[in-house]
């Protein structure tokens, strides 16, 4: 006869399996771009600059750049900061764009992913 284990253990059991499940190291480009839609929809701006991009993920870190930071709003610096968009992401959190003057994507940073 089989003996059942404890209904803790099973729980024990369940919540390891979950915290050692592999996370996908990637953030996907697409995820950025349904946050836009849903949260700043007239940003369609942004919408298209992300599809046309080379980078379609990316391993998970604090910063994603797209333009040069070097000598930020410099004379002759590609870095011209105009604003930022945050976005919330469910798993993720806070997700900043940073937009430039000439209406380009400077950066993305993930907020979550920022170390003391």
């Amino acid at each position: 006869m089989k003996k059942e284990g404890s209904p803790l253990l099973h729980a024990q059991t369940a919540v390891l399996q979950t915290e050692n499940k592999m996370k996908d190291p990637y953030f996907h480009i697409e995820w950025i771009i349904d946050l836009i839609k849903e949260q700043e929809h007239d940003r369609t701006d942004l919408i298209e600059q992300l599809k046309k991009s080379n980078r379609k993920k990316w391993i998970r870190q604090a910063y994603i750049h797209f333009v040069s930071g070097a000598r930020p709003n410099q004379p002759g610096s590609e870095w011209q900061f105009d604003e930022s968009i945050a976005l919330e992401h469910e798993s993720e959190g806070t997700i900043v764009i940073d937009i430039l003057k000439d209406g380009r994507i400077g950066g993305i940073e993930f907020v979550n992913q920022i170390w003391d």
